[in-house]
């Protein structure tokens, strides 16, 4: 009872009554979100999961960038800047690649499917047992093990939001934040999520751009001009965008363990052999919420843009302020990823103070109330609805989704004490499921592909990074990247090989699947079967490919160098991106007008 008395009495201190007032609002507003559509949501599993399959591309856009937008994200990109260089980012900026192609192919495919969750695509694209299999595997594992890592590095980021802010270890308003969290993502599924999402996404940006603005016009950093004078007093590795040979960890300590090589495997390799590479849980889910496929087209577009070009460069000016002004990260205020919170709590007075933690709250709440309610439509209608109780009403339904949800909310609260480092469970995520991109790719687009090519690709690249984990903690050395890539080659090899050793999948399985979905690709076996099926070219989908890859890094790469002084550079970048971007929307609707 003393050290909870103790933990009130630093959070009450830390936060002035008009910074108390804006939290509380923040909250109440939450919470009333989730009751209001509560009723909305009780109609059926469509309803609480896919939003009836009427939600508008600006709400499901904004929701998509909200959820990737969580409390650990600046965290870890204050982090690699701080210890690395913005090059670092490179980490999920490569996904601008497969970003755009979802944009393009997937949007509508998803649409076109009309499935509650990307599992269920598994007995329709399938046939049989395995296919059974296989959707019921990949519900449990994405659900549980691979869903409470991304919700427990969430949990622990804003941990230490709240140790940082206050002082104290704040286990009771870490279960408060989950606990509101979880109240509207039960009463009003997706829904409610999507709206709070839109709200919360608005509140966050607001605050990180809020920051950037007083930290730089502060007397430490002394202006935009005096903030580009003193970029110079740090290592020019911190403020580089592309990583050379000659940069970061010199290649004489060995190319494999090098930030070159690490740079490369970034920009070539992680964005097709993630297992998102046709979107990725939520992202589907938001997807196959929209009205048609021009709302889902638009929504993905939207997310895009947000994602890379308008809300990524704050952050990055917070992160090399931090350097500036604290160049070395210390026990007493916390590590490299902490530092963002520091900055917060040194150079904010009341009512911003307030506004940037409810920036946290916001973020945090969005991303958890996703993964609750994405988690909890895999374990329903993939595992419970599918395998369980087949004929239950949709009332007995929605209740037991209420109750899956509080389970996976407790379930992701233990998790979150086991991780440190958010960046580290960034890059093992991507590892533990490394090898099953391209399957998950080509299955759209080849007829070829069965349900044991993905089973084997899946399971070979778990049972890979599993003996990976094993050598390394026997031998004693730290989990690098240069071990984890091994998952890929081995996945390749093996599924390659299972797909020609077992048998196609049948042609009445292909020829439902080819008549809902109309893939592009190689399906002449099942289009000969189906000659009143059109398609269009594909070559049209790959120009826009390249001029919206070259809209988003150009806009990307362009507003950075115009915020660090390359003023010429960034211009040219910017109008070329605005260029690119108009084509691929005036070839879009033009296309999707047909």
């Amino acid at each position: 009872m003393a050290s909870m008395g103790a933990a009130l009495t630093s959070a009450l201190s830390s936060l002035s009554p008009l910074d108390w007032c804006i939290v509380a609002a923040y909250l109440i507003l939450s919470l009333a979100l989730g009751v209001y559509f509560t009723k909305r949501a009780s109609g059926s599993m469509a309803s609480y999961f896919v939003s009836d399959r009427n939600m508008s591309w600006w709400l499901l856009g904004t929701s998509m960038v909200a959820t990737t937008f969580a409390a650990d994200t600046p965290l870890a990109v204050t982090g690699w800047v701080r210890t690395e260089g913005i090059w670092k980012n490179w980490f999920w900026w490569n996904y601008v690649f497969s970003h755009v192609f979802i944009v393009l192919v997937f949007a509508r495919l998803w649409r076109r499917a009309e499935v509650i969750t990307d599992n269920e695509l598994n007995e329709i694209r399938y046939s049989g047992k395995p296919a059974a299999f296989l959707r019921g595997f990949k519900a449990f594992y994405y659900s549980t093990l691979f869903n409470f890592i991304v919700m427990g590095w969430v949990i622990s980021a804003m941990a230490k939001v709240l140790k940082i802010f206050f002082g104290v270890d704040t286990t009771v308003a870490i279960v408060i934040c989950i606990s509101i969290a979880f109240f509207y993502t039960m009463m009003s599924g997706l829904w409610g999520v999507a709206l709070t999402d839109f709200l919360q996404y608005f509140i966050a940006l607001t605050g990180t751009v809020v920051l950037a603005y007083v930290v730089i016009k502060s007397p430490e950093i002394g202006g935009f001009s005096g903030f580009l004078d003193k970029l110079n007093t740090i290592d020019a590795k911190h403020f580089s965008f592309i990583m050379t040979p000659s940069g970061g960890e010199p290649v004489s300590e060995g190319f494999f363990s090098s930030s070159f090589f690490t740079f490369l495997v970034y920009v070539t390799v992680i964005w097709w052999s993630s297992h998102n590479t046709d979107g990725g849980g939520y992202f589907i889910q938001r997807m196959c919420s929209a009205k048609n496929e021009r709302h889902s087209v638009g929504g993905t577009a939207w997310f895009a843009v947000n994602h890379y070009i308008i809300r990524l460069w704050p952050w990055i000016l917070v992160a090399l302020a931090s350097l500036i002004i604290y160049p070395r990260a210390d026990a007493a205020r916390g590590d490299n990823e902490a530092m963002y919170v520091v900055v917060i709590k040194d150079f904010l007075g009341p009512g911003l103070k307030g506004l940037l933690f409810v920036t946290f709250l916001a973020a945090f709440m969005s991303t958890l109330a996703t993964h609750l309610n994405w988690g909890a439509s895999y374990v329903m209608n993939d595992i419970y609805r599918r395998f369980i109780k087949k004929d239950a009403s949709e009332r007995h339904y929605i209740r037991v989704s209420r109750v899956c949800t509080l389970v996976l909310t407790v379930l992701a609260g233990y998790f979150a004490y086991h991780i440190d480092n958010i960046g580290k469970a960034w890059i093992f995520l991507w590892a533990m499921s490394a090898g099953i991109g391209l399957v998950i790719l080509l299955r759209w687009f080849w007829w070829r592909i069965n349900a044991w090519s993905e089973i084997s690709a899946l399971a070979s690249s778990l049972l890979a990074i599993l003996i990976i984990v094993i050598y390394t903690h026997t031998k004693g050395i730290p989990l690098e990247l240069r071990h984890q890539i091994l998952v890929i080659p081995v996945s390749l090899i093996i599924w390659i090989a299972v797909t020609f050793i077992t048998r196609p999948e049948p042609l009445d399985t292909l020829s439902d699947f080819y008549k809902r979905v109309r893939p592009w690709g190689w399906w002449k076996p099942v289009s000969e079967l189906n000659p009143g099926i059109e398609r269009p070219a594909f070559s049209p989908v790959m120009i826009n490919w390249v001029l919206g890859v070259i809209c988003i890094l150009s806009g990307m790469i362009g507003v950075g160098k115009v915020l660090l002084g390359s003023f010429l550079t960034g211009s040219l970048m910017i109008a070329a991106s605005l260029a690119s971007g108009l084509l691929v929307y005036l070839r879009l609707r033009k296309e999707l007008a047909d």
